[in-house]
């Protein structure tokens, strides 16, 4: 069964369609590509799979349940924006973390927070835009989530830490849970993906493994984006 199924998901914003009849089926143990240009509704999709936003028409079923509190405890999502309190230091967090989610790692997150050097010591308030991102990428994944839904995890960081976030992304998840990556940088993660999902204006252009796509268009992932939606 898949752990994730959208069904003809629609979302609309008065007079723009945000997501138009989106229609796809996330099997357990991929990591798949959320692909498309900015306002192409990758944030709106994952949003209303985290709860956030309710669809105009459709539906999401996420492991037999509609999102809501059930869903909750078996999705990791990051958001694009960061959401967490400025006053507190990032061990507060962890602390806040530990106490909110059965299936959070302290030990993972500690792990994580001293390979990417970032001091547990320090408010949030304190730390550079690259940096608040490492830590809310590492609460994410310091879960033991059945899908983790990730919105522009490597927007903000620094092409040196990019290869570790990856791997952190690898190494840190159940290989029976699914990942979902919504990005613009798709020369950075294409090396990991299974399946990729493109989105134009709404509408699921292409979705389908990222092998088969490559091996019928002579392309990579990146060429064939870049070929699909230059300007």
């Amino acid at each position: 069964m898949a752990i994730l199924e959208a069904k003809a998901l629609s979302k609309r914003f008065g007079f723009k369609n945000a997501l138009s009849a989106a229609s796809v089926a996330i099997e357990p143990g991929r990591i798949v590509g959320l692909l498309g240009p900015n306002g192409s509704g990758k944030s709106t999709f994952l949003k209303i799979c985290n709860g956030l936003l309710t669809p105009t028409s459709g539906e999401v079923i996420i492991d037999g349940n509609a999102p809501g509190a059930v869903t909750k405890t078996i999705v990791s999502y990051l958001p694009e924006r960061t959401y967490l309190p400025e006053y507190m230091t990032v061990a507060q967090i962890v602390d806040f973390f530990t106490d909110f989610y059965a299936d959070f790692s302290r030990e993972k997150a500690y792990t994580m927070l001293g390979n990417l050097n970032v001091d547990s010591r320090e408010r949030l308030k304190t730390l550079s835009k690259g940096t608040k991102e490492k830590v809310q990428l590492i609460l994410v994944m310091a879960r033991q989530a059945k899908l983790y839904l990730l919105d522009e995890p490597i927007g903000g960081v620094d092409p040196a830490a990019r290869d570790y976030i990856l791997n952190t992304i690898l190494k840190n998840y159940n290989p029976e849970a699914s990942v979902i990556i919504s990005t613009h940088l798709i020369a950075d993660i294409e090396q990991i993906l299974d399946d990729v999902i493109f989105l134009k204006n709404g509408e699921v252009t292409r979705f389908g493994s990222a092998d088969d796509l490559r091996e019928e268009s002579g392309m990579s992932v990146d060429g064939l984006f870049r070929e699909v939606f230059k300007c």
